[in-house]
């Protein structure tokens, strides 16, 4: 096993920006060879969270949504932000509810994940969600979504033909796949 020390030494930090959302540092550093280096680090003020609704006939839920940030239209499962220090199932079910209009009566966490370490110590989780109702959604007003109900067999497809490229999506649907060919889900 590799050392869990931490080889590098933070000599300075100064904060370049900060909102709500994320605070951006830039550091100097002493890397782990010795040498003096310079490292840019994004911090997160919330953890990212993915659902993936399965209905009985494991029929999945997509949002679709223009990302700004990519400057394109984007296919994904249910995802948002839940504060640090909260229950992170209770913003799961915000989340759906919110994006797609669907409650769960069955939850299942597979997945935790950090989503760039080299450059952000944003961490994410999913969960599954089963035993669905379907309601009304209640989007906030950032948010003009549109929702696709599809076999999860052809979102699987989705993520294989790159037509799905949100990370947590791709991770949240690969390895419920897995778990579902291992008998888990």
């Amino acid at each position: 096993m590799p050392s869990s020390t931490n080889p590098w030494k933070t000599n300075s930090i100064l904060e370049v920006y900060d909102n709500p959302w994320i605070n951006v540092t830039h550091r100097e550093v002493t890397n782990p060879s010795g040498n003096p280096g310079i490292y840019g680090v994004v911090h997160f003020k919330n953890l990212a969270i993915g659902i993936l609704p399965l209905d009985e006939n494991y029929n999945t839920y997509l949002v679709g949504q223009y990302r700004y940030t990519l400057n394109q239209y984007s296919w994904e499962i249910p995802e948002g932000g839940g504060l640090l220090g909260t229950d992170p199932l209770l913003s799961a079910q915000r989340e759906l509810l919110e994006e797609t209009g669907i409650t769960a009566t069955k939850w299942t966490k597979i997945l935790d994940l950090h989503t760039s370490n080299s450059v952000t110590d944003e961490a994410g989780l999913a969960y599954v969600a089963q035993g669905l109702s379907f309601g009304e959604a209640e989007p906030e007003d950032t948010e003009d979504l549109k929702v696709r109900i599809l076999p999860f067999s052809e979102v699987v497809e989705m993520v294989m033909n790159n037509e799905i490229t949100d990370a947590l999506a791709m991770t949240t649907i690969l390895k419920a796949q897995l778990m579902i060919d291992r008998g888990l889900l």
